[in-house]
């Protein structure tokens, strides 16, 4: 999941960048992008020591954790073989309440900022979610300056077998059987250049077979698609501007501004923003995409409030809109969002609400339930970045505190949801269901309210979710079922 982060000059580098994902907060600077990451450095110091990366973690985590009443009074590090796991174990009690669902994590300096600069990863360039009753794993994204695009691979595309070779194929269902999901992840292989695979896939179009042979490569994952990442839809005679926007780096930002300048110079007041596979990113990005839905507002107006613990109230701070002449002024405006919608992806709606109320719809399921940010902690001489859970999120109305996702709370708030399947085996577009539902939502079209028991109707209905990798990087932390 992606977190939302933000940075701040304090001892150790503590990097407050708000990664909502997956992952809430005020206004703040990311860390200085770095293009193009460098090796992780080997440890040859005491300080890189197992143990002691161990002790720095929790010194960090007991200073700065958002519930320190959760914390153990002591744990020895002695048992847990890696720096994560001892980090699971101190943060479990707040886990087991909901609050921090694996949100705390240790993490490469050079990997997250070369993905949060410019979404660089090495990769196939697919993204996956699997369904484990059926024993199936399908193809939801394919980024198109990665491998798998280039080699025809597209969204509706269904693996059925995976090999090192053609000639070691072995199927998808035979994995699930024998490991469950993580021998599907297994299978495909670690996060790094140059591993290849075969690729068993049956096409979504006429559900030909085809063998394919991809190796990963280093690429930009494009964070808002060429193809269909900013469209305009005729909406009998008006238009509705649509924005898809899978993760918020700083790249977004730009195709963002760009797309909204067009919005603006169309007369468009409806908008579409579909974040249903987005699980956050840099707060600094949710903040543009905030003011560009901020024609409107005053320079006085709340985006958001970011809340530290008693004892780092000093870091409290309040996001006011900002002008920007891309600006829009929404009398409309639907977020499509899944389970796998999260912190950056949660704050916009949220951040809006008080000023939409009833004309901001959620549309597809219910979202992650993450009120909570992270900052970052870099230890540089050994590669480490530890992101820890440290604040909480609210709107201009002091509203917050949706650890069960937004779906069940946005009607007590002033807003409206309408329920609606994900379909991945449809191409993005006016006719795509998630989007016909959100276009006639915004039309004034009754619809079925998404369940209030935060049941993700995308899940409930296809029994999907994504594909994770047993140690993610930092691309499939901040995007869930990229491979």
């Amino acid at each position: 999941m992606k977190f939302l982060s933000r940075v701040s000059g304090v001892s150790a580098m503590i990097v407050a960048s708000l990664l909502l994902q997956a992952c809430g907060g005020g206004g703040s600077v990311a860390p200085t992008p770095t293009p193009t990451p460098t090796p992780t450095p080997t440890p040859t110091t005491s300080q890189c020591s197992l143990r002691e990366r161990q002790l720095w973690v929790e010194a960090q985590i007991r200073e700065n954790y958002l519930f320190p009443a959760d914390l153990p009074a002591s744990l020895d590090p002695a048992p847990f073989s890696t720096v994560q796991a001892y980090i699971d174990a101190l943060t479990a009690t707040a886990r087991a309440a909901g609050k921090d669902r694996g949100f705390t994590y240790i993490t490469s300096i050079a990997e997250e900022n070369a993905f949060n600069a410019t979404g660089q990863t090495a990769a196939f360039g697919i993204r996956l979610d699997y369904d484990s009753a059926a024993r199936r794993t399908y193809i939801i994204d394919a980024f198109e300056t990665g491998p798998a695009f280039a080699a025809g691979i597209d969204r509706g595309d269904e693996i059925i077998a995976v090999g090192t070779s053609p000639t070691t194929l072995e199927t998808v269902t035979d994995l699930f059987a024998r490991g469950g999901s993580a021998a599907v992840s297994t299978a495909l292989g670690p996060s790094t250049a140059g591993v290849t695979r075969t690729l068993q896939l049956r096409n979504r179009g006429d559900a030909a077979v085809r063998t394919v042979t991809i190796t990963r490569a280093v690429f930009d994952i494009p964070p808002l698609s060429p193809r269909f990442g900013s469209l305009v839809f005729d909406d009998g005679g008006d238009k509705i501007g649509y924005v898809n926007l899978r993760t918020f780096i700083t790249s977004a930002e730009a195709p963002l501004r760009s797309a909204f300048a067009r919005f603006r110079a169309e007369g468009i007041t409806r908008v579409v923003i579909d974040v249903r596979y987005n699980s956050g990113g840099l707060v600094r990005t949710a903040e543009v995409m905030g003011d560009l839905l901020g024609g409107n507002r005053l320079g006085s107006d709340v985006f958001s409030f970011t809340t530290f613990r008693p004892s780092k109230s000093v870091n409290n701070s309040t996001r006011l809109f900002r002008f920007t002449t891309e600006a829009v002024s929404p009398t409309g405006l639907a977020f499509i969002t899944t389970s796998a919608s999260a912190s950056a992806s949660e704050l916009v709606p949220n951040a809006m609400l008080p000023y939409l109320r009833e004309n901001l719809i959620l549309v597809g399921g219910n979202t992650s339930g993450k009120p909570v940010g992270q900052i970052a902690v870099d230890r540089a001489a050994c590669d480490d970045r530890l992101r820890i859970v440290a604040f909480a999120t609210e709107n201009a109305n002091r509203q917050g505190d949706y650890y069960n996702g937004l779906a069940p709370l946005l009607p007590t708030r002033g807003g409206r949801t309408c329920a609606a399947p994900d379909r991945f085996n449809e191409p993005f577009g006016r006719t795509e269901t998630s989007i016909s539902t959100a276009i006639a939502a915004l039309r004034g079209s009754s619809c079925t309210a998404i369940a209030s028991s935060g049941t993700d109707l995308r899940e409930q209905s296809l029994g999907r979710q994504p594909l994770l990798a047993s140690a993610p990087s930092a691309a499939q932390r901040e995007l869930p079922g990229v491979f």
